[in-house]
């Protein structure tokens, strides 16, 4: 053990019960502080020594995740960037290349926790031409040992679907690595029935500096059909435009308004539109006065106009009780008496049914109105209005305990 390795492995290995959650926090929580140590000591320590340490503190790490409730995610994040440092720390250190394929391999391929994956990539620069060349090899003498490749559609239902989709995506990265446009297109796009592969096709595309053609596949991926992975290829397509074809973005921004109508879409048209706004505002406001969420929604977060908000809120018959909270909090500096009726209608939603969490909501929103009312003459209409509640809920005791709770009436 070196002193790297004693300051860093304790913090990666535990024994503790990390199925419990807040334990798995507080150790993820040492985890990171492990990998910072790590991180800082790769750019000042022994390349060599930093290597070693990585690699058996990610051995470690996936030990500890495979018996963790990490809900929270902060196991997983340290594990994730000790696979991130790995690759830097092999290009510094150098280790024999046979030994540094092994470790892939075994990692991809012989590893109990299968929640992570390496990219190849990030490996060139220690593997070096001839390492990749042999790193290729083993690659092809696994795919040997898995019998025919399955049909696509019967993929995830072979008996080694998880090795399959490790050696498509080691092609995928291997493609973009050796920058062939071809490549990239026969192994991300594939048969072209998926909305998200087209997407995925760009994303590599745009890797290798193909911006004209990366550009394109995102516009396909946009418009392949109206589902949500095309709403969300939309997005990236208008991004890349943004980056790399400005003059372009406005008119995107329109069609995809004009396809997705909605506060979002409508609220990146505003912020790109500009100057060109007033050319749109019609319409836009028409088509989202269909659609009473959208239309407020616009007004309030991307117009930051609450006032407008407000009244469309009630002009069009807003039944969205997240959105009327929301508006609410907002619109309750403004005018404090004018949102008391609102959250009367928004406890009493909250009470149609048994549930503690609402108990809890509708108390908290009742003490808000209290505060609201204080000094003026709608106090007492809102301790009548508990009163009311009280009664009328007087068998369920929980109910009468979150409103003791919140020191209501």
């Amino acid at each position: 053990m070196t002193a790297l390795a004693d300051t860093v492995l304790p913090l990666i290995r535990t024994r503790s019960d990390v199925w419990r959650w807040n334990i798995a926090n507080a150790h993820g929580s040492r985890m990171h502080e492990a990998v910072a140590i790590l991180q800082q000591a790769a750019d000042h320590g022994d390349p060599a020594e930093v290597f070693t340490v990585t690699q058996r503190a990610i051995a470690s790490a996936l030990k500890v995740i495979m018996r963790a409730d990490d809900s929270s995610g902060i196991i997983g994040d340290a594990c994730r960037e000790l696979l991130e440092l790995h690759p830097v720390a092999a290009a510094r250190a150098r280790p024999a290349v046979t030994k540094l394929v092994d470790w892939m391999m075994k990692f991809q391929f012989d590893n109990e926790c299968d929640y992570f994956t390496i990219d190849p990539v990030a490996y060139a620069p220690a593997l070096g031409s001839g390492g990749m060349v042999t790193y290729r090899a083993k690659l092809d003498e696994q795919a040997a040992t898995l019998g025919p490749r399955p049909p696509e559609d019967q993929r995830w239902s072979s008996p080694n679907s998880g090795a399959w989709f490790t050696l498509d995506w080691n092609a995928r990265r291997l493609a973009v690595l050796d920058r062939d446009v071809d490549a990239i297109i026969r192994t991300h796009a594939r048969n072209r029935r998926v909305v998200a592969w087209l997407q995925d096709t760009a994303v590599a595309l745009l890797e290798i500096g193909e911006i004209d053609a990366a550009i394109d596949w995102a516009k396909q991926a946009t418009d392949f059909d109206e589902g949500h992975q095309a709403r969300r290829a939309a997005d990236y397509w208008c991004e890349l435009l943004a980056r790399h074809r400005p003059d372009e973005l406005v008119a995107a921004r329109v069609a995809v308004f004009r396809r997705w109508p909605s506060s979002s879409t409508a609220g990146h048209l505003y912020r790109d539109a500009a100057d060109a706004w007033t050319d749109y505002e019609k319409e836009v406001m028409d088509r989202l006065a269909t659609q009473p969420r959208d239309a407020v929604l616009r007004a309030q977060l991307s117009l930051k106009d609450i006032p407008l908000a407000w009244n469309l809120a009630h002009r069009l018959g807003l039944r969205d009780s997240d959105v009327w909270s929301g508006l609410g909090k907002a619109y309750e500096k403004r005018d404090p008496l004018a949102v008391l009726p609102v959250y009367t209608q928004l406890v009493e939603g909250e009470l149609t049914g048994a549930n503690a969490k609402y108990y809890r909501s509708a108390a908290r929103r009742l003490k808000k109105m209290r505060k609201l009312a204080a000094g003026t003459g709608e106090s007492a209409e809102v301790d009548a209005f508990i009163a009311d509640l009280r009664d009328r809920y007087r068998r369920r005791p929980r109910l009468q305990l979150e409103f003791d709770r919140a020191d209501l009436p």
